[in-house]
Parts: C-alpha cells; sequence; structure tokens
C-alpha cells in the first residue's frame, strides 16, 4: 500500500510538472505570435535594429540573440574546463575529508544569489576592468560571462563529479592490475566511462547560463549590437525582457516581441535539455 501511493503521488507530481509546462509554452506562444502580423521573421532573426518603440516599431532580434549566444559560448569556455578539472579532483585524487569539503562548498557555491554576483560584478569587476584595460566601460560582453562562469561551475563540477563516482571501482582496479597509472586511469578509463553523464552536466550547466537573467542585466551594459570584442556591451534576450517588459503597454508590439523572446529562449533551453536527456539515455544504455 505504501508503495503505490509513494508511486501514485510521484506520477501526479510528475503530471502536473508538465501540465505546467504545457500551459507556460501556451501562453508564450498566445503571447508571442502575434508580432508575427506586424513583422517577419526574417526581420526577426536577421535584422540588428531593436527599437520597438518607434514609429513604425524595429524589432529585429539578431543583436540580442547574438548577444546570449556570446554570453554564452564564452562563460562556457570558461568555466567548463576548470569545473571538470575541479571534478577529477574531488572524485579521483583529493582525500576524503578535502572532497566532502569540495562538495560543501559546491552546494553552497550552488546556491549563491545572482543577484549578488550581478552586484559584485557593476561595484567591483566593472570599475577593475576600466581601470585595468583602458575601456569605456566596465559592463560588458567579458564581466558578464566571468559571473555567468561561477554560475555554471558548481552545476558543472558537481554533477561532473557524480558521474564519475559512479564509474564502477573494478574498471580501475582492472586498469591498476595491468600496470596503468593513476591518471592513465582516469584518462582512458574513468572519463571516458563516464563521459555521457559529464556531457549532460555540461549541457546543464550552459542552459543554466543561457536562461540567467539579473548577472546580465547588471554586468553585460545593455547594448542591442553584434559584439566584436569582448570588452564590448551586450543586450542578451533575458536582460532585454526583465529590463523592458515593466514598462511595456499590454497588448503593444512591443509586449507582443517580448513574449516572444521568450518564446525563443524556451525553445533553445528545450533543445539543449533533450539534448542532456538523449545523451544521458544512450550513455545509460551502453
Amino acid at each position: 500500500m505504501g508503495d503505490r501511493i509513494m508511486s501514485r503521488t510521484v506520477f501526479c507530481v510528475a503530471v502536473t510538472g508538465i501540465i505546467v509546462l504545457i500551459f507556460i509554452l501556451g501562453f508564450l506562444i498566445a503571447n508571442g505570435l502575434p508580432v508575427l502580423k506586424t513583422v517577419s521573421l526574417k526581420e526577426i532573426f536577421f535584422s540588428r535594429d531593436w527599437y520597438p518603440t518607434e514609429e513604425p516599431p524595429a524589432l529585429g532580434m539578431a543583436a540580442l540573440i547574438a548577444g546570449t549566444l556570446a554570453a554564452t559560448l564564452l562563460s562556457s569556455i570558461i568555466a567548463i574546463p576548470a569545473a571538470l578539472a575541479l571534478a577529477v579532483f574531488t572524485a579521483e585524487i583529493a582525500p576524503r575529508k578535502l572532497r566532502n569539503f569540495f562538495k560543501v562548498l559546491l552546494e553552497m557555491l550552488g546556491f549563491l544569489p545572482s543577484i549578488v554576483l550581478g552586484f559584485i560584478g557593476m561595484m567591483l569587476i566593472a570599475p577593475w576592468m576600466q581601470d585595468t584595460l583602458g575601456i569605456a566601460s566596465g559592463l560588458n560582453l567579458l564581466n558578464a560571462s566571468i559571473l555567468l562562469g561561477f554560475l555554471i561551475i558548481p552545476v558543472v563540477a558537481s554533477l561532473s563529479d557524480e558521474a564519475l563516482a559512479a564509474v564502477p571501482l573494478e574498471l580501475r582496479d582492472a586498469s591498476y592490475a595491468l600496470g596503468a597509472t593513476r591518471m592513465e586511469t582516469i584518462q582512458k578509463v574513468v572519463f571516458p566511462s563516464a563521459l555521457p553523464g559529464i556531457i549532460a552536466s555540461v549541457l546543464l550547466g550552459v542552459m543554466r547560463a543561457l536562461g540567467e537573467t539579473m548577472v546580465v542585466l547588471m554586468a553585460a551594459g545593455g547594448a542591442a549590437i553584434i559584439p566584436t570584442l569582448f570588452t564590448e556591451p551586450v543586450r542578451p534576450l533575458t536582460s532585454t525582457i526583465a529590463a523592458e517588459m515593466g514598462e511595456t503597454p499590454v497588448g503593444s508590439v512591443h509586449y507582443y516581441a517580448l513574449f516572444f523572446a521568450g518564446l525563443i529562449l524556451l525553445v533553445m533551453t528545450l533543445m539543449i535539455n533533450l539534448a542532456s536527456l538523449y545523451i544521458e539515455k544512450r550513455g545509460t544504455k551502453r
């Protein structure tokens, strides 16, 4: 009886989550697609002009999408190698007490509010960049990407550590029995065995950076341009929605355009999530 109750409870919670997600998707579609009556998909995805309050409004989101992808890509390049190195160290090299310390530290970093990081970026990193690099503003792509990296590291490191720890001990023992060193065992046995879980954790970290709002709103600079340098300001989709939705008249073209931007973000996040689930499922079968 207890198992049946728990099974039905988990099923109901899962179904509720799916229903909520469907309603969110439907809400975004209902409020986002009307913008296509005013502007074409070609203009939305390929025009750089984002002036939604002009007459007629210019609703090109190419610069916003480019800013989103640039911040996500640069933060991933900064954070993922460090996160994987930390995961390998905690799972395979560090003593048990040190491993437990790092696990607690990663959990604490994972709960760090993003607005705190954005405040640090505005008050500390931005002035330092401005003085050190001699640039006009420290609120730029590099600043936001560094802060996003701090948000990615706990996610990727913690999940990759679990994937590495799940590799059977027999594989390590077999490698040592054949004369392999610890580093050879990690490189040629443990890491390849845990690769599906590691890739899934990396994709989840990328998804975390893709959907972040407060950090990019406070530290990215807010300029709707396609960046050519790391020190140029950008305006990702998330910060655009957060900054403009509160002052946008309900039912206006600008209002529908912001919901369409949210729909683009949801589709991008959903694609990454499905890729993560596919890789994890494929690795489980192997």
